[in-house]
């Protein structure tokens, strides 16, 4: 295989003067030493330019999908950036809150939130909720009839285009078989617009829609968009969300749109659909999958003449589930040989007890890999850890910023006690 494409590397990656990969002016090589691995190494300048960008895109407010990633300097960087946050968890809402931000720029996800998690958000005004369901939109009034919201409530309603975007069957959220919002085609959607602007203590401020993850064509948000534009002319609501779901380049020979691009694309759809409301989005991936690399420590190497070769490395599904769950494709190289010839072709493995414990299934590395040697995949920013689990209880990796030639320690590698706090028994 030729050379690692440097697209798929951060903004700042370069090559040392030892053909090491360098990020953020920090050397892999030593990051691994000082961090141990496996370790997310995350580009802060490459996380602050794309926060930028989308800003730029969709203008102040826009959010940032925590489900991508999520730590207290992540919530930070992008609301320092001008982004709001999308959580849809009770736990994403709690970091964000340990985080320093505030509920007005929050954004309530999720479509199965409880008694309480909407009591907290309600109660402590939140900026929105995005109502996913009757039985949530139930809940939300016996809070607001209670007199558990702070303010009155900023409602979307999350609308099932019926659009089924090509990707993964597990990420596509707009065709009318879904877990996910009110469908349009039955008539729910109507139905759940109706039933807020009905009661005095909700405000229907906008409509959701979110079509998939990992999607590359600008076409079918401009379908999802036409589906909705007669909610927009009938209700006159000022604000729509577009979701997320912009794909990313994850291999050699991938190519997919700026946020930018993106961003112009549902722009003209608006324009072209007559909606003249206030167009924001979610994206996340977009912001923070190129800007980071996994660091491991091959362990073995097994190889089987005429089958292939194995790779065994220090983490596994446990940081990086996207293989096993969806069959994703990832790149690999070695972190001390960054432009380096691939000519050897391996099968990139993890320490867990399964079979299908695969990190990269055909990776390129140099002819010389070696046991001991420091090996990275690309584009590892969005849900690896994120994602992680302590599956045969392997603690999860650490998680660095590197700027400036600076590295900082953001999330601290778990530890064997950190296992046995929870376990009581």
């Amino acid at each position: 295989m030729d050379p690692l494409p440097a697209h798929l590397l951060p903004a700042t990656a370069e090559v040392g003067p030892a053909g090491q990969l360098v990020v953020g002016g920090c050397d892999t090589i030593e990051l691994a030493a000082e961090f141990g691995t496996p370790l997310f190494v995350y580009d802060e300048a490459h996380l602050r330019r794309r926060c930028a960008e989308a800003v730029d895109a969709f203008g102040p407010g826009v959010n940032y999908a925590t489900k991508a990633f999520l730590c207290r300097a992540m919530a930070r960087l992008a609301t320092e950036a001008g982004m709001n946050l999308d959580v849809s968890t009770g736990g994403e809402y709690a970091v964000a809150r340990a985080a320093g931000v505030t509920p007005d720029r929050l954004v309530l996800h999720g479509n199965n939130k409880s008694v309480d998690e909407l009591r907290l958000a309600l109660s402590e005004g939140v900026g929105r909720v995005v109502v996913d369901s009757f039985d949530e939109l139930d809940r939300i009034v016996a809070l607001v009839d209670a007199g558990e919201a702070a303010d009155t409530p900023e409602l979307y309603v999350r609308i099932t285009p019926g659009v089924e975007a090509h990707t993964h069957e597990f990420i596509r959220t707009g065709q009318d078989d879904s877990k996910f919002g009110f469908g349009v085609a039955s008539g729910d959607a109507e139905r759940a617009i109706d039933a807020i602007g009905e009661h005095p203590g909700l405000e229907l401020v906008g409509l959701h829609c979110h079509i998939g993850s990992q999607v590359f064509e600008a076409s079918f948000f401009e379908m999802a968009i036409d589906v909705i534009a007669p909610f927009f002319h009938r209700y006159e609501l000022p604000e729509l969300s577009i979701g997320g779901g912009l794909g990313v380049a994850y291999v050699a020979g991938e190519t997919a749109p700026t946020i930018t691009e993106w961003a112009e694309a549902v722009h003209r759809a608006c324009e072209k659909a007559a909606i003249r409301a206030w167009v924001t989005a979610e994206p996340g991936r977009a912001i923070v999958a190129d800007a980071a690399v996994t660091l491991y420590t091959v362990g073995t190497i097994k190889d089987l003449p005429g089958i292939r070769t194995y790779v065994s490395v220090d983490g596994g599904m446990s940081d990086n589930p996207r293989p096993v769950l969806y069959g994703s494709g990832y790149e690999t190289f070695l972190a001390r040989s960054v432009t380096a010839d691939r000519p050897r072709t391996v099968t990139v493995v993890g320490k867990h007890c399964e079979s299908g414990d695969l990190i990269v299934r055909e990776g390129g590395v140099p002819a010389d890999l070696a046991v001991g040697d420091v090996l990275a995949t690309p584009v590892t920013g969005a849900y690896g850890h994120s994602m992680g689990s302590n599956y045969n209880k392997v603690p999860r990796p650490a998680v660095v910023f590197v700027a400036d030639g600076d590295a900082r320690l953001v999330v601290r590698r778990e530890t064997v006690d950190d296992l046995l706090l929870t376990d009581v028994g």
